[in-house]
C-alpha cells in the first residue's frame, strides 16, 4: 500500500493512542509516550509489525501513546494507514 495523504486515527484519551500518518520519503516513526522508558521498543515493534504486515515501507508515522494495549495500538495503525490510503484494500491481510 502506499500512503498519499495524512490521516489520523485515535484520541489523546487515558488508554488511548492517537496515530498521525502522512506520505514521507522513507519510513519514520516517532513515538511520544508517557510509558516509552518502559514499553517504548514493544509499542516500536508493534507499530512496526503492523505496518509490515499491510506493505507500508514509506511514510511518517507519529504515535501520541496515553497507555493504550497492544490491541489498541494496532486498531489505530490499521485505520489510519486505511484512511490515508486510495489503494484497494486487501481486508484478508487487514483483519
Amino acid at each position: 500500500m502506499k500512503i498519499t495523504k495524512a490521516a489520523v486515527a485515535g484520541t489523546l484519551e487515558s488508554s488511548d493512542a492517537q496515530v498521525r500518518i502522512q506520505p514521507f520519503d522513507s519510513l519514520d516513526i516517532e513515538i511520544n509516550s508517557s510509558v516509552a522508558k518502559q514499553f517504548g521498543e514493544q509499542i516500536d515493534a508493534t507499530v512496526r509489525a503492523v505496518l509490515n504486515k499491510l506493505n507500508i515501507t514509506a511514510a511518517q508515522v507519529i504515535i501520541e501513546d496515553k497507555g493504550a494495549l497492544d490491541c489498541v495500538l494496532q486498531a489505530r495503525v490499521k485505520a489510519a494507514v486505511l484512511r490515508a490510503t486510495d489503494e484497494n484494500i486487501n481486508w484478508e491481510a487487514v483483519l
